[in-house]
């Protein structure tokens, strides 16, 4: 009890204390001063772009025009700190912002002297010195102090030491050891040696006399004289010391790192208050795509064409790990500061593959499914392919390969355009969202807007089994704060994705897009052992203004452009024999037989089958199929329906005249096969030449009418008009209908009982189960003539 009583009076007496009152006064003026005038640390500095490695890929000035780079704590090596603590501030790790036995040291020798002969400014109150620019003063030395104090509360020693180091002037507009090294010496802080240290910490005392470049005798003898300070006391070893003053000072002003110069600036506008923004770019990879963009750039510029553009993604991480938005970013007479990784351009050919994709996992094709390759009109669009010429009856594959223009616009048709565009801007087509109203069959060619981005970002789903995500360009940024937060690991991919195809939609694409044989391989390519193995697809715009070549293996997808910014077209641009051979080069330069090995059908593929299959026509043999071949397919999706490349036709012996169910006699006609050829096939046919078989004219002494078949409805051959028929109910069977029409005549719809049934082409068979009773049954064409006949069934 005694000395509790003795603690509450001493207490009590330290209260009354006029020191402890004065001090606890002291400390909240302090901190009320430093709550309504904090100080400011925000400094404004210059952008560095840097690769995935952290070598450095690009500077930008500051706002205020100064190379002030930052540079990260761990970019402060043991031997940077030692020297420069040794040289400006022996007792930095000690004092709270300023020295009281240096400040009463240099007070006393400025008295004897009568004026200003030496200072005692700590790294703090230089810091502080450096954020706010004063007049040496008094007045000025109390706000210093004052400052000085506030750092040291709020920041610690090291990020204290780490902001002086990023401020120190060296001459010019050069700011902070880590851009006089960049700039002087052309290497990062970590990588400076001792002699090159002391250089940079003896600089900013005297800025003007000791410029680097200018005086470097001078610097080497004020340098080697600070390198015999540290001998003395002892702070490196004598062989360290004595290699240090026998290094030469190779110090030149040099230019800032100009790499990747779109891609930062991209990331720059992004990030405009971020230091230091970590790239995904390879830095080999970056260098090899630019010098190989720039050698091709001149070798075509003999035929007028300027620019190029590529994009390189790791098809693993979504990581961007090239990025050349043009062959040479200093020409502006042919616009190289234009991005052409972010430009829109017209896709040519190049979004065929997705729509091929998209038709298997709609079950509409199999890859030897056939398309008719002959001259059509679409509601008054009529395409071309590239060459002019046209097939005829080609398979899908054949179709995907060739890019044939005719079976592409078909297949747009018959999927919707708006399935596309929808796919489109789930893809993230920024422009195509704008343009969705206006497109129509004309897209699948090139009719709408694409960057060079999108595009290969696309074609990273099809090497990812149809599941696209975002590109990533940047790894971490490191914000201007007092701490540094360390990059975070490497990640698989940027987010979950978004799924355009099935897994096995986009093995049957890649599939295909790998065959050789094709006219898009470039000249002087085939059968070369310079042919990388890779899945590709080119395209070229109307007009011959863009050429494209889009390619991709297990490791990298390279989307690669070539054209003019100004958007001339030129005779000799294709994608075959532009695009691709930059295509090529690149991949034989970044990945020449690859070790990844090559695809395989993936896992999820769990539906993708093959079934036997009539190589006319795709479908599954029917009756007149003599050699079915493999095929793939899609379980429970791909169409099952049976072949009818040819069709029945009853005729006399000789087979010189056909009939029809009604004039077909008791006795000998005979069973024949026709081809069952569509209108628009047959007229190509009959254009080129070509001979094919005929079914023979129809009986003459037939009783129906099928005179002016030009003028008239669709006649309906399958059935007879009035008569009856007899079926099993416990067996029923499908009834057949089938009709003949005009030429021009490309869809024909049927109709039960004025009931819609279904749509059909007109050399078509369609099957239906009938029901007791009587049955109407109708027949209209595309141009709106129709004709119906009645029949009776009954169950036996």
């Amino acid at each position: 009890m005694v000395t509790i009583e003795k603690g509450k009076i001493l207490a009590k007496q330290l209260w009354k204390s006029r020191f402890v009152k004065t001090s606890i006064t002291a400390i909240l003026i302090f901190f009320g001063l430093d709550f309504f005038f904090p100080v400011q640390t925000n400094v404004p500095y210059s952008t560095i772009i840097t690769a995935r490695d952290g070598s450095i890929l690009h500077a930008f000035l500051s706002r205020d025009d100064k190379w002030r780079m930052y540079a990260e704590l761990n970019e402060i090596t043991p031997t940077l700190r030692d020297a420069i603590l040794f040289k400006e501030d022996k007792y930095f790790r000690f004092h709270p912002g300023f020295n009281p036995v240096a400040m009463l040291r240099a007070a006393a020798r400025n008295l004897l002297k009568g004026r200003r002969t030496s200072g005692a400014s700590t790294i703090t109150m230089q810091t502080v010195r450096l954020l706010e620019p004063r007049d040496r003063t008094y007045g000025n030395k109390l706000i210093e102090l004052f400052r000085a104090l506030q750092l040291e509360v709020h920041f610690s020693k090291d990020e204290i030491l780490q902001l002086y180091l990023n401020l120190i002037p060296y001459g010019g507009n050069i700011e902070g050891l880590k851009s006089a090294s960049l700039l002087y010496f052309g290497k990062p802080p970590v990588l400076l040696s001792l002699a090159e240290l002391t250089t940079l910490t003896i600089i900013p005392n005297r800025p003007s006399s000791l410029r680097l470049g200018v005086r470097n005798a001078l610097i080497v003898q004020e340098r080697n004289r600070w390198l015999a300070r540290f001998q003395k006391a002892h702070l490196f070893d004598d062989v360290t010391i004595t290699d240090a003053q026998r290094e030469p000072l190779n110090a030149y002003r040099r230019e800032a790192p100009q790499l990747a110069p779109h891609l930062s600036r991209r990331l720059r506008a992004e990030n405009p208050t971020t230091p230091i923004i970590q790239s995904t770019l390879n830095p080999t990879a970056q260098t090899t795509a630019e010098r190989l963009v720039q050698h091709y750039a001149d070798r075509i510029r003999a035929y007028n064409i300027h620019n190029s553009a590529v994009l390189i993604v790791d098809n693993l991480s979504q990581e961007v790990v090239a990025y050349v938005g043009s062959a040479d970013f200093g020409n502006a007479f042919d616009g190289g500061q234009v991005d052409g990784v972010r430009a829109v351009r017209s896709p040519g050919s190049a979004l065929k593959p997705l729509l091929y994709g998209l038709a298997f996992d709609e079950g509409i094709i199999t890859p030897k499914t056939k398309l008719a390759d002959v001259p059509s009109n679409f509601g008054g669009y009529e395409p071309d392919n590239y060459d002019r010429r046209f097939n005829g009856p080609v398979t899908a594959e054949f179709a995907l390969a060739n890019s044939l223009n005719i079976p592409a616009v078909a297949l747009l048709k018959e999927i919707g355009t708006p399935s596309l565009v929808s796919t489109l801007q789930k893809a993230g087509f920024s422009a195509i969202k704008k343009q969705a109203k206006e497109l129509g069959l004309s897209m699948i060619l090139g009719g709408c807007g694409v960057t060079l981005e999108e595009m290969t970002r696309l074609y990273t789903g099809l090497a990812n089994g149809g599941k696209m995500r975002e590109l990533r360009f940047s790894v971490n940024t490191t914000p201007p704060t007092r701490r540094t937060a360390p990059a975070p690991p490497l990640k698989k991919g940027a987010g979950p994705g978004v799924s355009l195809l099935s897994p096995e939609a986009a093995y049957l694409v890649t599939h295909t897009l790998t065959q050789i044989t094709r006219p898009d391989l470039p000249n002087n390519f085939d059968n070369s052992y310079h042919l990388p193995r890779i899945a590709w697809k080119t395209g070229t715009s109307y007009g011959r203004r863009d050429a494209w070549s889009i390619g991709y293996n297990q490791r990298y997808t390279i989307g690669v452009w070539v054209g003019n910014f100004s958007g001339v077209g030129v005779a000799e641009l294709s994608g075959a024999n532009t695009a691709t051979p930059l295509l090529f080069q690149l991949f034989n330069v970044l990945d020449y037989n690859s070790s990844t090995g090559w695809f395989r059908i993936p896992k999820g593929a769990t539906k993708l089958s093959s079934r036997l299959i009539c190589p006319e026509t795709g479908d599954v043999p029917g009756e007149f199929c003599t050699n079915p071949v493999t095929d793939y397919c899609i379980m429970g999706v791909s169409r099952y329906r049976r072949c009818q490349h040819r069709k029945a036709v009853f005729t006399n012996a000789s087979g010189t005249i056909s009939y029809c169910a009604q004039c077909r006699p008791d006795s000998g006609s005979v069973r024949r096969s026709y081809p069952n050829l569509a209108p628009e096939v047959i007229t190509f046919y009959q254009s080129r030449h070509i001979p094919f078989e005929v079914v023979p004219p129809h009986n003459p002494s037939c009783e129906r009418v099928f005179e002016n078949i030009g003028q008239t409805g669709p006649q309906i051959t399958g059935l007879n008009n009035g008569s009856a028929y007899f079926i099993n109910p416990k067996q029923p069977a499908e009834m057949e209908l089938s009709c003949q029409t005009a030429n021009d005549v490309q869809t024909v719809f049927w109709y039960l009982n004025d009931k819609f049934y279904r749509r059909a082409k007109p050399t078509e068979a369609v099957f239906f189960k009938p029901k007791a009773g009587a049955l109407k049954i109708s027949c209209a064409d595309d141009k709106g003539r129709s004709s119906d006949i009645r029949i009776l069934v009954n169950y036996e």
